[in-house]
Order: C-alpha cells, then sequence, then structure tokens
C-alpha cells in the first residue's frame, strides 16, 4: 500500500521533511519545485508510514485504498511523476534551526498582511528564540485569500487556517487586526517600535485586458467577485448582473475555473460551504445556466492545473463541454488533461442542462452594450471575429500588487523592488534600512498557498542576515508602547482574544444551519463580535 497526494495540496512541503525515506517530490530546491502543480509520492519507495498524511496542514493526502472515487486517477498521476524524474540518492533536507547572534540582542519585527505569505513569515521568526513578532491586518481578520479567496467548496483547502491560527497564538505574536498601516500607524512609526518590518499586503489590484468596453458596468474582476462571494467586507454591498441565460469568464486560471464552477452550481450546493449568505441568496435568483471559460491561445498552454481541471469535470449537476476543434491539439494524448477534455468535447450540452464551456484561441477585441454589458468579441485564429451574448463578463486574467507609499515600486511586475525579499533602491540596489517583503508583492500573484512558506524563508534569512551584520537599528520604543498609540487612534483594534471570539461567534452561527461557519460580513458586525460578552 501507498500514500497518494492528490489536487488538493498546497505545495506547502511540511510533509516533506517527515518522510523518512525521502519519497517526496520535487523538494524546495529542485528544478521544478517553483512550477510544479502538486508534490507527488513515489510508490516505488513510499514505506506506507502515514506521516506524512499526519502532517499535511489542508488533508490531501490519502491512503490508496481510501482514495474518493472522483480522485482514483491520482495513483497513475504520482507514479508518473516519477517515471520522468526517476528520485537520485540524496539526504534528507536539515532542518533549519536558526539562532539570533548571542551578541546582538532580541528582535523585533512587524508583519504587515495576515495572508499566507504574512503568517509562513511569522511562523519562521517566532519559533526563533528571543524574537518577538506584531502582526497588522486591515480587516478585523486574518489570513487574507485563505479566508476571502479561496472557493467557499474547497474546505480542505481552506484547513491551513488552524496551521496558520496556531502560529498567532504563540506568546511571542501580537495581533493587531483592523489596523491600517498608513492609517492608524506609519510605516516609519513601525521601525520606531521594530527592528524590521515584512511587507506581505498581497496583491489587491488586478489586471485589465485593454479592450473598448471593459469599464462598462457588468464587466467585473474576478477579484471582484470572488471577495463578494466569499465575504470579504469591502464587497459585501456588491450587486452583479445574474440574469443570465450565459455568463462569460476571460482567461483560463484556476480563480477562472472557480469562479465559473461557483456560478454554474446550483446554489443549493453552496448551502453546505461558508459562502456569504448574501451570495447564496444572490445566486438562488440567478438565471445562469452557462459558463463560457475563454483562452488567448491553445489548452496546452493554459494556466489552470490538472487538478482544478480534473475537479470542474467531476462537479456536479454540471456539464463540461469544449468543441472538438478547439482541444484536437491535446485531445489526443493519454494525459489526464487530454482524457479530460477528449471527454468534453464529446459531450453533448442537454437542454436545460447547466454547463461550463471550455473554448481556446478566441483573443478579447472588445466589450460591448448601451451603458451596460450586453456582449463580447473575440478574434478567432483565421481572423474572423465571434460576438458572445452575456450581461455579466468576468475579467480573470490574474492578480497585481499595488504600490505602497514610501516604497520602490516596480509598475511592470506588480511588485516592491527587493533583493532576495529586502527592498532596495532600483537606481542604487542599495536596501531600504529595516523594510522587506514577501508573498505576491515581493514575487508577483503566482505560485499556490505553500509557495509563500519557501518564499517568507528567503525574507528571514534576509532579516536574520541583516540582524547579525548589525545594519538593523534598535527601536526606540517597545511594544507596550506602540500598543497605548494604536490604541488612542484605533478604539476598535481587534487582538488575537478578540478574532477568537469572532471566529466562534461564525462557527456558532454555521452549526446552526449545517455549516462550518456563517461569516459576519460588515466591520461593525466583526468588531462587535470581537468583544468580550457580558455575564
Amino acid at each position: 500500500m501507498t500514500f497518494v497526494i492528490t489536487s488538493g495540496c498546497c505545495n506547502d512541503t511540511s510533509c516533506i521533511p517527515v518522510c523518512p525515506v525521502q519519497c517526496i517530490r520535487p523538494r524546495p530546491g529542485d528544478p521544478d519545485f517553483s512550477t510544479t502543480e502538486q508534490l507527488y509520492i513515489d510508490p516505488a519507495t513510499c514505506i506506507d508510514c502515514g506521516a506524512c498524511m499526519d502532517e499535511c496542514p489542508v488533508s490531501a493526502i490519502h491512503t490508496e485504498w481510501d482514495l474518493p472515487e472522483h480522485l482514483d486517477d491520482y495513483l497513475g498521476i504520482n507514479a508518473a511523476y516519477f517515471e520522468t524524474n526517476p528520485i537520485s540518492e540524496s539526504s534528507p533536507p536539515d532542518p533549519i534551526r536558526r539562532r539570533l547572534p548571542a551578541d546582538r540582542g532580541r528582535l523585533s519585527v512587524a508583519i504587515v498582511g495576515s495572508g499566507p505569505a504574512g503568517c509562513y513569515a511569522a511562523a519562521e521568526l517566532s519559533e526563533i528564540e528571543g524574537v518577538s513578532v506584531s502582526v497588522f491586518e486591515r480587516l478585523p481578520t486574518p489570513f487574507g485569500l485563505v479566508r476571502t479567496g479561496v472557493a467557499p467548496d474547497h474546505g480542505n483547502t481552506k484547513l491551513i487556517a488552524k496551521r496558520f491560527g496556531s502560529v498567532l497564538n504563540r506568546p511571542n505574536v501580537r495581533c493587531f487586526f483592523n489596523v491600517e498601516v498608513g492609517v492608524h500607524v506609519s510605516l516609519p512609526e513601525l521601525l520606531e517600535h521594530h527592528h524590521a518590518v515584512v511587507w506581505s499586503g498581497g496583491a489587491s489590484n488586478d489586471r485589465r485586458l485593454g479592450i473598448p468596453g471593459e469599464d462598462l458596468p457588468g464587466c467585473v474582476s474576478a477579484r471582484e467577485l470572488v471577495a463578494w462571494y466569499n465575504g470579504h467586507p469591502d464587497f459585501g454591498e456588491r450587486r452583479f448582473n445574474l440574469d443570465g441565460p450565459t455568463a462569460v469568464v476571460i482567461g483560463n486560471g484556476n480563480v477562472a475555473f472557480d469562479v465559473a464552477r461557483i456560478l454554474a452550481q446550483p446554489a443549493a450546493s453552496h448551502q453546505s460551504t461558508d459562502m456569504a449568505e448574501h451570495a447564496i441568496e444572490a445566486l438562488s435568483r440567478s438565471t445562469i445556466s452557462d459558463v463560457i471559460v475563454t483562452g488567448r491561445r491553445g489548452p496546452e498552454f493554459a494556466a489552470y492545473t490538472t487538478g482544478e481541471l480534473s475537479g470542474l469535470h467531476h462537479t456536479e449537476n454540471v456539464a463540461l463541454v469544449a468543441r472538438p476543434e478547439e482541444v484536437a491539439s491535446v485531445s489526443a494524448s493519454t494525459d489526464r488533461r487530454g482524457l479530460i477534455l477528449a471527454d468534453a468535447a464529446a459531450r453533448h450540452r442537454a437542454e436545460g442542462e447547466r454547463s461550463i464551456t471550455l473554448r481556446y484561441d478566441l483573443r478579447p477585441e472588445s466589450i460591448n452594450g448601451d451603458g451596460a454589458v450586453e456582449s463580447v468579441s473575440f478574434r478567432r485564429p483565421d481572423d474572423t471575429i465571434e460576438t458572445i451574448e452575456a450581461p455579466l463578463v468576468v475579467r480573470a486574467i490574474g492578480y497585481r500588487g499595488m504600490p505602497v507609499e514610501g516604497l520602490p515600486f516596480n509598475e511592470r511586475s506588480g511588485t516592491l523592488q527587493h533583493l532576495a525579499g529586502s527592498v532596495c533602491d532600483p537606481e542604487t540596489d542599495e536596501s531600504v534600512v529595516g523594510v522587506y517583503c514577501t508573498g505576491w508583492i515581493k514575487r508577483g500573484a503566482n505560485g499556490m498557498i505553500g509557495t509563500n512558506k519557501v518564499d517568507s524563508a528567503e525574507t528571514v534569512d534576509s532579516i536574520l542576515h541583516d540582524f547579525g551584520a548589525g545594519r538593523l537599528p534598535n527601536p526606540a520604543h517597545d511594544g507596550e508602547q506602540l500598543e497605548k498609540l494604536i490604541r488612542t487612534r484605533q478604539p476598535d483594534l481587534v487582538d488575537k482574544e478578540g478574532w477568537t471570539r469572532i471566529d466562534q461567534t461564525e462557527r456558532s452561527l454555521g452549526r446552526k444551519s449545517g455549516r462550518p461557519r456563517q461569516k459576519l460580513v460588515h466591520v461593525q458586525d466583526l468588531v462587535a463580535a470581537s468583544h468580550p460578552r457580558d455575564t
């Protein structure tokens, strides 16, 4: 018997060091680690110890005998990886045991942003003796896109929040939620109270198509729609045109698939998830029955992972269809993608059936309508124009970072300028003393949740190197003074105890309706729930 990693893999790599025979690949440092869709277990080497399954934070590892039916092909997928990437003799990676220099005293670090990148950085730092961490988050709730970006029906992926929660609960970690850096406290003030600041603010903007009609009502970004159905406070009052029968998603990455699946499924499919209540109500009135997902190039260049394509293929009550001529380049293949697309090309949508239609080689030319979106026009490879009528067009072509006041920003990449996570001046390569970055604002909006772990480790190494070299001035004030300062400016500060009360409230509301949680989506409600209850 062997263990099998499936499509829920987050690339966290926690499973790698616990494997006694090192049968999990790729590992950080391997050539394909940064581009891999997931990690894989070699069935020829696995000794069935189960250590990896116990360590996996998102429950993506199964024994071969208990693989769910819709995941049973992952036994072959794991084995196939090692046919072209055989394991060479190598020693397990040595665990990194970081220590502060004995002559440098204690180290204090502020982290701006509590998404995966910020939480991984907090985890790396807070396990070092002598380090204290302050985590700042603009919202009253932590975890960033784990809470407001992961699809509601991907419950196992959200389990990573448990691991992050345990980090935030460490005694040397302070939490300052509902505090916006730049509003309630400035970056220079953070440096007055810490040796270093790590900016992990993510990517809060999105890429543009650059075509006529893009700003018409009814053309929205996937970022907006995803935040809306996940209960992000900034989007709770948004309204989207769900009057169908067709919606068009431009882009063919994993987020595009998430949006398509959410829009195409019956609202009842979301009743057992943590989707925001307002979104379930709106989707219950939706008349959308076909979601068309378009890609500029052929399926061989698609950005979605095989796991997400397989998940779409197995979505209940929704047919996955494609045009044979548009997938011919891959549908003859015997790999998993080819087989799924061949099946989709052979599928015919029945009258009244809900469907997701995959289209390829369609370059968006214009979004059309008189005062609101009515259709979108695409150019085919033969230079003809195809126009699809739809009142809702979703741009799912990627997230983009926003400039941070006072820090060097690369407009082309949408990231902070840096060297190994140390923010620097692009003209001189001189470091901005004490300022670092990690996550999407560092590398761009790419990678899986676990990609942030390796990314954050690099940034932490840069901090420790600079601290040991005496490059980080000692802060003028301590953490106690900082908290007093912030509380005078933001009386509604939510600390870790306040977040625990919010979490308990949402879970309690969810239990009443058979859901994992029922999210509070207004800041005032979240703040109220953070207060101690009268007894």
